[in-house]
């Protein structure tokens, strides 16, 4: 359970904080929702207090080590299907809100744009992965977002 004022992962959109908890009367019965303005653009969305599959807590550090550990392994086979079937594959992995499947498209794509040029909508997706990930750690480890950006790039530096 939340409370208001903690910080909470919303898939799809990123790091959000409660700002509220209302009560809601659908179709006769009350419902609770947390309501959660998101940090990266103000947005707010409502998600069921019940809901499982809604929000989680930030990372800790033993999942963000994970995270770091799969960014520098480079070994992988590149992706070189069609770059919309790519995307939409990517876009299942983000939807998840797991920092390691976001992590996980962020090496596909940076290792991709290393052999060539990358869509404007991959581009747009590698600056997405790199935002969710830095701002997630950030506030879980305090650690300024800058500083989280430059160790995520420093993965990638040739």
């Amino acid at each position: 359970m939340f409370k208001i004022g903690d910080y909470a992962v919303c898939p799809g959109h990123g790091v959000g904080q409660v700002t509220d908890i209302e009560e809601r009367d659908l179709g006769g019965s009350k419902q609770y929702f947390y309501i959660i303005r998101i940090l990266a653009n103000g947005m707010t969305v409502m998600v069921p207090t019940d809901s499982e599959m809604g929000i989680r807590e930030l990372v800790d550090d033993s999942e963000i080590e994970e995270v770091y550990q799969l960014l520098t392994d480079h070994d992988i086979p590149i992706d070189n299907s069609t770059w919309n079937r790519r995307y939409r594959e990517y876009m299942l992995k983000i939807k998840t809100g797991s920092l390691k499947e976001i992590a996980e498209v962020m090496r596909a794509l940076f290792l991709l744009k290393g052999k060539k040029n990358l869509s404007f909508g991959e581009k747009k997706m590698l600056e997405q992965c790199r935002d969710l990930i830095s701002q997630e750690i950030s506030l879980s480890q305090e650690v300024d977002k800058k500083d989280i950006d430059t160790r995520l790039d420093s993965y990638f530096e040739a």
